[in-house]
This record gives structure tokens, C-alpha cells and sequence, in this order.
């Protein structure tokens, strides 16, 4: 039979946080009262997460554990997981317990009231360092600005989505993802549940600075071409600039003469506008670099195992 809900959790080396993140969402399953799964995937762990995963899929009959065959990365993951989850409504969800399994009960809610997508909005973030508040915040206005997507502020991954929004996902063929941009593009109606983020129940977190900011930029490009539309405007300006420079110079010559030539103003020049075109072919390069690697058609997964 198909599960009314499937809950879908992406894991890398989080083998201190699986026990308890089962027993709340246990928990909240039997309050929900209806048919479910637990879909872990297990994203090339190199701790005792898949060894874990796999006896709690002994001991409870609702519990799947998908293993892929190397670290893809959480949005691989996540895709995974909703590529193979069955539910009439699918959750993804992190196992860290920073979204509350709680909110499950309200998404539920809402889609029987008719929503095709639930979202969880964070309302308090102040359980996040400071650093990482005020990039993501950064990040959210900068993104809506230049994106034609709208990404809606401080929503993650965790919601809600019925069956018909997940097999329209399942059809898109992009291999390099971003899903929180992918979730907005596709759109229905959608309904927002607020909640208080909470710190980590275990654990560490495998994401650094470094990570969040390439995943920012892959954010940027996978759903904006401002970043290269700019320089056209960048060019025309500096070519406007560099004419009336030049046209001042030319004035000066015939009125003073020849001035001697000054080494360092020049090499400032040159210097500046060698930084700009690097700048350009930087920004060109990483849309380039995109299509190379959407052309080779690759999977974004590998399934090595089920259990």
C-alpha cells in the first residue's frame, strides 16, 4: 500500500543524532495517525551512520535506508530520497532536529485544507551565529533582486510537498541543483507554517563557510544571468570613462604641450583594468563551467545499495 506520508532525511556522519531524531519523529507519527515511511539516505558517511541506519531498518518495518555509492553532496541526496520516496505527501527533513518534527501535525493540516506545498518558515534564527544570520540574509535579498525566482525568506527544505509536486520535480533534468531555488520554481499553491529554529540535537555540522559560499554561488547562477549582463553595463561605463579620459588628455595636449609621462598612474590603469576583465572572464568562466558539466548528462546519484 502507498504511505500517506513519507519522511525523507538525508544523513553524512550523523550517527550521534539518529536515535533521537527516531524517537521524536516517532512520536509525531503516531500522533498523526495515518500510514508512513522514513526514508534515510545515506550520503557516503564515513562514520557508523549507514551501519546504525541499517539495523534501525531491521527493527522497524517503516524505516527504508537508501546508500549511495560515494559523498554526492546534501542536494543529490535530498533528490534521492525524493526520488524514491512513495508517500501521498513527502517531508524532506534534516535528522539534526533543528526544524522541529512537530511542525509535521500543522503541514498536514494545511494540505488537507487543499495546499500542494507546505513551507516552514524561520521566524528566529538566533540560534545561528551571527556570521551565518546575516549571510543568509545577504544571500535571500541578493538572490530575489537578480533572480526572476523568488526564493521566500528564511525557508529551507523542510515542507511539505503533495504527490503531483514531487513527480513534476522528478521530470526536471538538471544535474547541478539547487533545490531551494527548484522548490520555488515549481510553484502550486502554498501555504506558510512558522517556527522557531532550534539549535542542532547532536553532533556536529558538516557545513564550513567555504560550503555555504559555494552554495550561494551556486544558487546565484543556477537561476539569475545577472551576473553576466552586468559587465556589459561594467564595459560601458569604464568605455565612457576611458573616452572622456581620453578626449581630456588630447585637450591638454594641445593647449599645454606634451606633459612627461607618469609611470605610476599608468601601471594604476592597467592594473585596475586587467582586475576588471579577470573579474568578467571569472563570472563567464563559472556559467561555462556549468554547461560543460550539464552536458555531460550525468546522474546526480548513485544507488548503492537499499535495505
Amino acid at each position: 500500500m502507498q504511505p500517506f506520508i513519507s519522511i525523507v532525511a538525508p544523513c553524512y556522519n550523523e550517527e550521534d543524532v539518529i536515535d533521537i531524531f527516531l524517537e521524536k519523529i516517532f512520536a509525531v507519527l503516531k500522533k498523526l495517525d495515518r500510514s508512513y515511511e522514513i526514508v534515510f539516505v545515506n550520503d557516503g558517511s564515513r562514520d557508523n551512520t549507514l551501519e546504525i541506519l541499517k539495523q534501525k531498518a531491521k527493527e522497524y518495518d517503516a524505516v527504508r535506508v537508501i546508500s549511495l555509492s560515494r559523498n554526492f553532496g546534501k542536494e543529490a541526496a535530498l533528490s534521492a530520497g525524493l526520488d524514491m520516496a512513495h508517500g501521498e505527501v513527502v517531508v524532506p527533513i534534516d535528522v539534526d532536529l533543528q526544524d522541529p518534527p512537530e511542525l509535521i501535525l500543522d503541514f498536514v493540516k494545511k494540505y488537507e485544507e487543499g495546499y500542494d506545498v507546505v513551507v516552514g518558515k524561520r521566524v528566529d534564527r538566533t540560534t545561528d551565529s551571527a556570521a551565518k544570520r546575516v549571510s543568509a540574509e545577504t544571500f535571500y535579498k541578493l538572490h530575489n533582486k537578480i533572480s526572476d525566482i523568488e526564493i521566500p525568506h528564511n525557508v529551507g527544505d523542510y515542507r511539505l510537498m503533495s504527490r503531483r509536486v514531487v513527480e513534476e520535480l522528478k521530470k526536471l533534468p538538471e544535474t547541478q541543483r539547487f533545490m531551494k531555488g527548484i522548490f520555488a520554481w515549481l510553484g502550486f499553491k502554498t501555504a506558510v507554517v512558522e517556527y522557531k529554529r532550534e539549535s542542532r540535537a547532536a553532533g556536529e555540522t558538516s557545513f564550513n563557510g567555504w560550503k555555504l559560499w559555494n552554495f550561494a554561488l551556486d544558487g546565484i547562477t543556477s537561476f539569475s544571468t545577472a551576473p553576466l549582463r552586468v559587465w556589459l553595463y561594467v564595459g560601458i561605463v569604464l568605455a565612457a570613462i576611458s573616452f572622456l579620459y581620453g578626449s581630456w588628455i588630447i585637450l591638454k595636449t594641445l593647449i599645454f604641450g606634451v606633459d612627461a609621462p607618469g609611470y605610476a598612474s599608468m601601471i594604476t590603469v592597467v592594473l585596475f583594468l586587467g582586475g576588471i576583465q579577470l573579474m568578467g572572464i571569472g563570472i563567464l568562466g563559472e556559467y561555462i563551467g556549468r554547461i560543460y558539466l550539464e552536458s555531460k548528462n550525468r546522474p546526480v546519484y548513485i544507488i548503492e545499495d537499499e535495505y
